[in-house]
């Protein structure tokens, strides 16, 4: 087998040199051929220096710089269209995704799957990441419509052919899983261990993580417009039961319901509509961002041997 290995670099400059030397090693024993695609996503640091001695020192080893900062799928997308065997597997440059756990992907694809996640027996994290990634995680596998993959991640092994699906694919609001169900239902998971972070704290703050989930609702389904819809339906048939209501009260009681009754009316209907004009608003910014043309990513610089995808 040959493969490929992508990884998106932000921030790098202290575990790539571990990392490619671990990678060079694994690689050398599970497979025939390999490859390691370092895509410096814009990194402020002295990654891409870096990157380029690595690529003088390892033939395997190329490097493809970004003209600035993309986002980790950008940069994934980049590597995985830069690809040149027939499987590639993604994974982070921060050591948590341990190389020696490579060929329990390969092994898992070589079963007849086209993407196989590597999904981690356990996670510490605080109570707001753990109930957004489990958000994220649960919403990309519903729009995947895949009901094999409850856990998905950046530690991947993919079949380099299903990217013929979204070969021409130019926006700029890239989510690669969702892309790789445009080609492919067969997927798979296997359980790997996680290693501690090796330096520096995660990228993903609590914002970049609510981004990332109205990205997922907004940009790859129609869900949250068919729940306003709804929303707006219940909300009418409520207003309905309401106002007869009031009408009973007034002919029968001969007196209208208090401000309070009212008031709290009012709030209801006027948070439901404004809900709604933010989901609405949402749909209306991806449009923006799609019609205005901006590429998935815009590569500045390669190292020598470098082809561009």
């Amino acid at each position: 087998m040959n493969c490929s290995v992508v990884i998106p670099v932000y921030r790098g400059e202290d575990t790539l040199t571990p990392l490619v030397e671990q990678l060079v090693a694994t690689l050398g024993q599970a497979v025939e051929r390999h490859e390691i695609i370092l895509v410096n996503d814009g990194s402020p640091d002295g990654s891409w220096p870096l990157i380029k001695t690595l690529a003088q020192k390892y033939p395997t080893v190329r490097g493809i710089c970004l003209m600035r900062n993309f986002g980790q799928h950008n940069a994934t997308l980049c590597g995985l269209r830069a690809a040149r065997f027939p499987v590639v597997v993604t994974m982070d440059d921060d050591l948590q995704h341990s190389p020696d756990q490579i060929p329990l992907l390969l092994a898992k694809l070589d079963e007849g799957y086209d993407v196989v996640y590597g999904v981690w027996r356990s996670r510490e994290h605080s109570w707001w990441r753990a109930f957004f990634a489990a958000f994220i995680k649960r919403a990309v596998a519903w729009v995947m419509a895949t009901k094999s993959v409850r856990d998905i991640s950046a530690f991947r092994a993919i079949r380099t052919s299903v990217r013929d699906a979204f070969k021409t694919f130019d926006r700029s609001d890239v989510l690669i899983d969702a892309l790789l169900s445009w080609g492919t239902t067969r997927f798979g998971s296997v359980v790997v261990d996680e290693k501690p972070r090796a330096a520096g704290e995660s990228n993903y703050t609590l914002w970049k993580l609510i981004e990332v989930s109205l990205l997922v609702l907004t940009s790859y389904t129609t869900a949250p417009l068919r729940i306003a819809n709804l929303l707006g339906l219940i909300f009418t048939v409520l207003g309905m039961a309401a106002f007869v209501y009031v009408l009973v009260v007034y002919f029968v009681l001969g007196s209208l319901p208090g401000f309070s009754f009212l008031a709290a009316t009012i709030l209801v209907f006027g948070g439901v509509q404004l809900f709604a004009l933010g989901i609405i608003g949402e749909y209306l910014a991806r449009v923006f961002e799609r019609t205005a043309g901006r590429p998935p990513y815009a590569i500045g610089e390669e190292t020598d041997g470098g082809t561009r995808p």
